[in-house]
């Protein structure tokens, strides 16, 4: 087991409804036609699987998919849409566990790195990613660029959302890297809020390429999104691909 939090039964059967944005044609599009041209002929392994939301139709698109997930409640939500002989899923930690075969891509969407709150888990990651990858596979991971630039002194505390419906803020531990996502959900006819929080350890995308080079991996390409937009300083988000060499 390593650090990640586990998503419980509650939280995963209503995952798929309050992130309704994330499984739009808009964001999934571009998502699934950059990882299933990297996939090519090959079999695709997504850590951290989820609930599908990108295995599935990454699936259906006719990439050989399969899965590392550390909830089984998260897991069970995916089995309402695919069954096993479509999308087998392993139930286990996305730093260790081993799924037989070897793959021409490894994928981790949606910051989902920083669920593993050590730099050690961190690292464990890339080289299970490299374990898993045949020779010229990528590591392809999407994670957004730390916002300290809106931090100023004194100030532990960034907003990322302030809509009707949800009030979402992260704070910041400097020394340990690690940011708490608070969220206010506003839950029912009758207005009241539920309120969630989440723990992760941030990383920039220099810490992520020293990871990968200790897993034997090289850095192929960065880029902004998933359309292939240049990666800059303002970028809020990167798509990295790293390649094990042939």
């Amino acid at each position: 087991m390593t650090s990640s939090e586990l998503w419980t039964r509650a939280t995963a059967d209503r995952y798929d409804t309050e992130e309704t944005e994330m499984f739009s044609d808009a964001v999934l599009g571009p998502a699934l036609a950059f990882l299933a041209e990297l996939a090519g002929d090959g079999r695709a392994l997504e850590f951290a699987i989820g609930t599908g939301r990108v295995g599935v139709p990454l699936r259906e698109r006719g990439v050989r998919v399969a899965g590392i997930e550390l909830s089984e409640h998260m897991a069970a939500v995916l089995r309402r849409k695919a069954d096993e002989a479509t999308l087998p899923v392993t139930i286990g930690d996305m730093a260790t566990t081993v799924v037989p075969g070897e793959f021409t891509l490894v994928y981790l969407v949606y910051n989902t790195i920083t669920n593993l709150l050590t730099q050690d888990e961190q690292v464990a990651c890339f080289r299970n990613a490299a374990r898993h990858l045949a020779p010229g596979g990528r590591f392809v991971i999407e994670l957004g660029v730390p916002p300290l630039r809106f931090l100023p002194p004194g100030q532990v505390a960034v907003p990322f959302d302030v809509s009707e419906q949800h009030l979402g803020f992260d704070t910041f531990d400097l020394v340990e890297q690690i940011l708490v996502s608070h969220h206010f959900t506003r839950d029912g006819a009758e207005g009241h809020y539920r309120r969630d929080s989440s723990r992760h350890r941030f990383a920039w995308p220099s810490e992520l390429d020293l990871m990968a080079r200790i897993a034997g991996l090289e850095l192929e390409r960065r880029v902004a999104d998933w359309h292939g937009a240049p990666f800059t300083q303002d970028s809020a988000k990167h798509i990295s691909v790293w390649r094990k060499p042939a």
